[in-house]
C-alpha cells in the first residue's frame, strides 16, 4: 500500500510539473506572438523580464545609483566620437545642451526587455534626452549577432529608433570603446571609476556634459530614479 501511495503521489506530481511546463510555453508564446527572428532563449527572457524586474525591485539596494552632479570633466564629453551601427560617425559635439543617457546592451540577457523601455523613455523626453545604446558581448557572451543582426533585432521586436553603437567591448582592457573608457575612468570624466556590473548599466551625462549618475541593470529606465535623473 504504501508503496501504491508513493506511486500516486510520484505521478501527480509529474503531473504538475509537465502542466506547469506546458503553461509557462504558452505564456511565453503570448508574450511574443508579435516576435520575429527570435531564438528560444530571447523569447524565455522577454517573457521572464516582468518577474526579474519585480524581483529586482524587492532587492533596491542593489540598484542604488551612484550619482555627482558638480565635477567638470578633464577631458570633454563633446570631444568622443564612436562608429554608429551603420558605420557613420557619431560625433558627441552634436550632444550639445542635452542630456544623454549612455546604456551597454544585449540581446540575449534577462535585461533584454530594457530595450522596450528605453525606446519609451527617449520619446517621453524627446529634444531633452538622448538615449545611446552600445552592445556588447563582454558578459556570458549574451551578445553574439554581428552589428546588422543586432539592429534588425532591436528594431523588429522593440521599436527602437536611438542610436546604437557598433558593437564593442564596454569594460576595462586593451580595446574597450572610447566612451565608456571615458565613463569608467575618474582621469577623464573627474570622478568615477564605476564600470558595468552586468548588461543594461546606464550613465547620465547632463546638458553641460558632466558625467552625473551610474545605474546598474536593475534600475527601470521608467523608473522614479531614472525620472529623478532626467528631470535634475
Amino acid at each position: 500500500m504504501r508503496k501504491k501511495n508513493k506511486y500516486i503521489k510520484l505521478r501527480k506530481f509529474t503531473i504538475v510539473i509537465l502542466l506547469l511546463i506546458i503553461g509557462f510555453g504558452a505564456y511565453v508564446e503570448i508574450v511574443n506572438r508579435n516576435s520575429v527572428n527570435m531564438t528560444t532563449r530571447q523569447k524565455i527572457s522577454k517573457a521572464v523580464y516582468p518577474l526579474l524586474m519585480w524581483f529586482s525591485g524587492k532587492s533596491k539596494g542593489k540598484s542604488s545609483p551612484v550619482a555627482h552632479y558638480t565635477i567638470s570633466p578633464p577631458v570633454s564629453f563633446y570631444s568622443l566620437k564612436d562608429s554608429a551601427n551603420d558605420g557613420t560617425v557619431f560625433d558627441f559635439e552634436s550632444l550639445r545642451g542635452k542630456k544623454v543617457m549612455l546604456v551597454n546592451t544585449a540581446s540575449n540577457c534577462g535585461y533584454t526587455g530594457q530595450y522596450d523601455d528605453l525606446q519609451k523613455l527617449s520619446e517621453q523626453y524627446k529634444g531633452k534626452l538622448v538615449v545611446i545604446g552600445f552592445p556588447a558581448n563582454d558578459f556570458k557572451e549574451q551578445e553574439k549577432g554581428n552589428d546588422e543582426e543586432i539592429a534588425a533585432f532591436c528594431k523588429i521586436n522593440f521599436g527602437v529608433t536611438f542610436p546604437l553603437m557598433k558593437k564593442s567591448s564596454v569594460i576595462k582592457g586593451t580595446g574597450q570603446n572610447k566612451v565608456f573608457e571615458w565613463l569608467t575612468d575618474a582621469r577623464l570624466n573627474g570622478w568615477s571609476d564605476k564600470q558595468p556590473s552586468w548588461n543594461f548599466c546606464k550613465y547620465i551625462v547632463n546638458e553641460e556634459g558632466k558625467l552625473t549618475n551610474y545605474f546598474n541593470a536593475a534600475t527601470e529606465p521608467l523608473g522614479k530614479e531614472i525620472e529623478e535623473a532626467v528631470n535634475h
